[in-house]
């Protein structure tokens, strides 16, 4: 299974404020630290602030918050928020569709990858190794 450069992204940039405590972070600061271009990461900035993950705080001083603590925030969900569409073939058309058993596998198949994923959180994540807070420190 490859996940979307959304994802790639979204996790990026939540891995980024979850490394953080020091205020609201613009949007040109992690598109730097990642070397990103700012119009790729507004569009995955939106999709997380509507997926209630990130909020946006305008002004001087402003940027770029978590609103949920990271060990409120499962990969799994952030996944099925933002990938389009977790087919994995597109069996539109197939001849043998009708007796085929693979999509039915393949949906089986991906529902356990992101199961998998629920059982991990940012926080996990981000205190896996202690090498990437100093990592994410110097972004």
């Amino acid at each position: 299974m490859r996940l979307t450069q959304t994802t790639d992204y979204a996790m990026r940039v939540l891995f980024y404020l979850g490394g953080r405590d020091d205020g609201p972070t613009p949007i040109d600061r992690i598109a730097e630290a990642y070397d990103l271009k700012r119009s790729q990461l507004v569009r995955v900035v939106r999709q997380l602030i509507g997926a209630g993950y990130v909020d946006s705080v305008r002004g001087r001083g402003g940027g770029l918050r978590l609103i949920k603590r990271p060990n409120e925030i499962f990969l799994g969900r952030i996944v099925r928020q933002v990938e389009p569409d977790m087919r994995l073939i597109n069996c539109v058309g197939c001849p043998i569709l009708p007796a085929c058993p693979l999509p039915t596998a393949l949906v089986e198949a991906t529902a356990a990858f992101v199961d998998v994923l629920d059982r991990y959180t940012l926080a996990d994540i981000l205190s896996a190794d202690p090498r990437l807070e100093g990592l994410l420190g110097k972004l």
